[in-house]
C-alpha cells in the first residue's frame, strides 16, 4: 500500500492520463468521420466497438513490453538509413491518413459530402471497422511507446490507458456530433488528419515534429473557428429580432 503515498508515482500517472487523452484526440476524430459513413444506428456502436479494440490492442502491447522494445531495433538497412518494424508501421499508417484525409476532403469540396445517404451506402459496418483497426494499431504503437518512455511501472500505465479510452468513450459521440454538424470544422478536423500523417509520416524516417506545434495549430485554428460560429450565431439572432421588430 506504500504506492499509494508514492508521489512520483501519482505524478507519473496523471501526466500519462493527460499525455493519452491527447493522443487519443488523433483517434477521435479518425473515428467520427470514419463512423459517419455508417447509417445513424450503427454509428454510435462503430465507435464504441474501435475504442474498445484501441484499449485491448493497448493492454496487449503494454504487456508485451519486450516486443515493443524490440520493434525499434534496426530490421533493415536503406543505404545508411537504419529501418524498424515500428518505422513500418508509421509509414503505412501516416499514408493511410494522408489517403483518407485527401479522398474525404475531396468527397466533400465536390458535393458527394451533400448527400450523406449516398455515401453510407457504400460503406459497410465490416469496412468501417476494417479501417479503424488499421489506425488503431498505428495510434496504439504511438500511445504505448510514450508510456514506456514515460514510466517503467505496468500497472500505472494500465491504468492511465484505460482512464484515456473511458474519456474517449464519453466524448466521442459529442465531438462526432459537432464534427458533422459543422461542415468547417469537419474540413478543419480533415486537416489535422492530414497533419498527423505527414507527422508520421517524418517519424518513420527519423525526423520527429514535435506533437505539440501540430496541436498548437489545430486549436488556434478551432479556436478561430469557434469565435467565428458563434459570431455567426450571433448575427442570427440580431437579424430574427429585426425581423421580429419589423413584423
Amino acid at each position: 500500500m506504500d504506492w499509494l503515498l508514492d508521489g512520483n508515482l501519482w505524478m507519473s500517472f496523471l501526466t500519462l492520463c493527460v499525455l493519452e487523452i491527447i493522443l487519443g484526440i488523433d483517434n477521435i476524430i479518425f473515428l467520427s468521420i470514419v463512423s459517419s459513413k455508417l447509417p445513424q444506428a450503427l454509428q454510435k456502436r462503430a465507435r464504441m466497438i474501435g475504442l474498445s479494440l484501441a484499449l485491448i490492442m493497448r493492454i496487449i502491447m503494454l504487456a508485451a513490453i519486450a516486443w515493443i522494445a524490440g520493434m525499434t531495433a534496426t530490421a533493415f538497412n536503406v543505404g545508411d538509413h537504419e529501418v524498424s518494424w515500428r518505422d513500418i508501421i508509421l509509414m503505412l499508417g501516416g499514408l493511410f491518413l494522408l489517403y483518407k484525409g485527401t479522398v474525404e476532403i475531396h468527397h466533400t469540396v465536390e458535393g458527394h459530402g451533400g448527400a450523406p445517404d449516398a455515401v453510407k451506402k457504400t460503406a459497410s459496418f465490416a469496412s468501417v471497422i476494417g479501417q479503424i483497426i488499421v489506425l488503431d494499431l498505428v495510434f496504439s504503437l504511438d500511445s504505448v511507446i510514450t508510456a514506456v518512455g514515460l514510466t517503467d511501472e505496468l500497472p500505472i500505465m494500465i491504468a492511465a490507458i484505460v482512464v484515456a479510452i473511458l474519456v474517449m468513450m464519453f466524448a466521442a459521440e459529442p465531438v462526432s456530433a459537432f464534427i458533422q454538424e459543422h461542415l468547417s470544422i469537419k474540413m478543419l478536423a480533415l486537416s489535422f488528419l492530414l497533419l498527423v500523417g505527414v507527422a508520421l509520416v517524418a517519424d518513420a524516417l527519423h525526423f520527429h515534429i514535435p506533437r505539440g506545434y501540430l496541436y498548437f495549430a489545430i486549436a488556434f485554428s478551432m479556436g478561430v473557428e469557434t469565435l467565428t460560429l458563434l459570431a455567426n450565431r450571433k448575427k442570427k439572432k440580431t437579424h430574427k429580432g429585426i425581423s421580429g421588430e419589423k413584423s
